[in-house]
């Protein structure tokens, strides 16, 4: 598969993740770093979509910390990120 076709199926996973708010999380983020990442940020990217929604969603908004084994630069920068609504 090509890095060009990798972008394209995790930019579309990251839109269609079955709730409307990790959608709108993942996707937006997805749009945003995704051209920019490189291979280990992608596979970090890749990690984080095995992820279930319900555990993103409370490390988005604080109510549990990101464990140890996931807090890598992509999760902190995931958590940092701004989403203009």
């Amino acid at each position: 598969m090509s890095e060009n076709d990798r972008r394209k199926r995790l930019r579309y996973r990251a839109w269609h993740r079955g709730t409307k708010e990790s959608d709108i999380i993942l996707g937006t983020f997805a749009d945003a770093k995704l051209p920019s990442l490189e291979n280990d940020g992608l596979d970090a990217f890749e990690a984080l979509l095995d992820v279930p929604d319900p555990v993103i969603y409370d490390w988005v908004t604080g109510r549990v910390p990101v464990p140890d084994e996931m807090d890598t630069p992509l999760i902190r920068e995931l958590l940092a990120f701004k989403i203009n609504l």
